[in-house]
This record gives C-alpha cells, sequence and structure tokens, in this order.
C-alpha cells in the first residue's frame, strides 16, 4: 500500500520562507503526477500546484504564482513545495496528493495525512 508523509510545516514570520516534501512509500505509482492542495481554517480544501512525472508540465494556483515552487525527485519518490514570500493568508494544512496524471489530480488520488503551516503577521 503507498503512503503519502508530509513534512516542513511549522511557525514562520509573513515574508519567510519553507520547503515542503512529501515522501512516497510502499507500493509507488509508476509515473504519477504529484501535487498540494491546502486548506484554510474555516475553508475547503483548494488546489495549490501540482507537477507531472517528467516535470514538464507544472501548475500553479494563481494565489501562490511567483511565490511557491513544486519539484520532484524521482529517484527519491519525493515532492518538494518551496514556498517564499509567505502571507498570513498562506495559513493552512497542507496536504500532499499523487494522482494518476496532471488532469486529473483535482479529481482522484491518494492523499498524505497533511502538514500544518503557520504564517504569523
Amino acid at each position: 500500500q503507498v503512503q503519502l508523509v508530509e513534512s516542513g510545516g511549522g511557525l514562520v514570520q509573513a515574508g519567510g520562507s519553507l520547503r515542503l516534501s512529501c515522501a512516497a512509500s510502499g507500493r509507488t505509482f509508476s509515473r504519477n503526477a504529484m501535487g498540494w492542495f491546502r486548506q484554510a481554517p474555516g475553508k475547503g480544501r483548494e488546489f495549490v500546484a501540482a507537477i507531472s512525472w517528467s516535470g514538464g508540465s507544472i501548475n500553479y494556483a494563481d494565489s501562490v504564482k511567483g511565490r511557491f515552487t513544486i519539484s520532484r525527485d524521482k529517484a527519491k519518490n519525493t515532492v518538494y513545495l518551496q514556498m517564499n514570500s509567505l502571507k498570513p493568508e498562506d495559513t493552512a494544512v497542507y496536504y500532499c496528493k499523487a494522482a494518476a496524471t496532471i488532469a486529473t489530480i483535482m479529481y482522484e488520488g491518494l492523499w498524505g495525512q497533511g502538514t500544518l503551516v503557520t504564517v504569523s503577521s
């Protein structure tokens, strides 16, 4: 069974940076897309970024473009989210997700357990 384990969350001041990691273990998907979603207190879960298996296709939510960067290390079965210029509104639980393709990651896939990011003003 595949497991996704996120790490790297924490408390940071506005303007600061954090890097989230998501490691896939167990029977890993072959050629899967991976992405990040987040859920702020009292709000629904929203898309943040996704990357295809090859890394050739990357999508970002408008709210994080220019500040966040998604990348992956296929040899380590790990996806990263580098978050710069953090804002208080980025405060949320961040979830990793693995899916068949970048086109379907909004609708299907496997979730990690989440990691909390808190940005203080």
